[in-house]
């Protein structure tokens, strides 16, 4: 395959990789938004299973945000980076205000998707996490190290494209990763779409709304 017409496209190849989890009771799909979420719709929809959004946001260095101190997840977790703590040295007291900021915006974020709706529980069930991509693979380590401590049975990644180095990578960190290309010439996830436009707000909220299954229980990411 050269490349996905967009992330549509993207979830439904996928979904030939991932067939051993069709219609599992104890296996659920998770999107990190936004583009991931569509990929994770396709995902969900071939397979069978429920999906949710899993929400990760960074928490930066002051003055060096793009160095990550930390991150913070859905169901209220937070992962502190102890190797960046020790080499900044910086004070708890600012670590809780950075906390708490992000913490406003992922609820904000979380109230905006699901509309109230209570996440889907991960305790002791197979999750297969799922992005349009993996370049360096920052977001989807905070999102694995914040699934971590939720509890899940297994943790799968699913990817349409990464790069090799970061496939290796998540090798070791998770049960399985799937990643559907690994091209030589890396570049860029977006290099590998057709369509790679950004994906709204508008389109998470109306992909989560259409996959709710009727039934299905939810409950705190515990």
């Amino acid at each position: 395959m050269d490349r996905f017409q967009d992330r549509a496209d993207a979830g439904i190849y996928l979904v030939e990789h991932l067939q051993k989890y069709a219609n599992k009771p104890d296996t659920i799909v998770l999107g990190l938004p936004r583009g991931g979420v569509v990929v994770a719709y396709e995902v969900a929809r071939g397979l069978g299973l429920p999906l949710d959004v899993f929400l990760v946001r960074k928490l930066g260095v002051p003055g060096y945000e793009e160095l990550a101190l930390g991150a913070i997840a859905s169901g209220g977790v937070q992962v502190i980076n102890q190797e960046v703590l020790r080499s900044i040295r910086i004070p708890q007291s600012q670590i809780q205000e950075i906390a708490a900021k992000e913490t406003e915006e992922l609820k904000r974020r979380e109230r905006v998707y699901r509309h109230n709706r209570e996440p889907l529980a991960v305790k002791s069930r197979t999750v297969i996490l799922v992005d349009d991509g993996l370049a360096t693979g920052a977001t989807m380590r905070a999102a694995v190290a914040a699934l971590i401590k939720l509890g899940p049975r297994k943790i799968v990644i699913a990817v349409p494209v990464a790069s090799r180095e970061a496939c290796e990578e998540f090798r070791k960190a998770v049960d399985e990763i799937v990643c559907g290309i690994t091209p030589t010439q890396f570049h860029a996830v977006g290099a590998w779409y057709e369509d790679f436009s950004q994906t709204t707000d508008q389109e998470v909220i109306q992909l989560l709304r259409e996959a709710q299954t009727p039934g299905e229980t939810a409950g705190a990411m515990q």
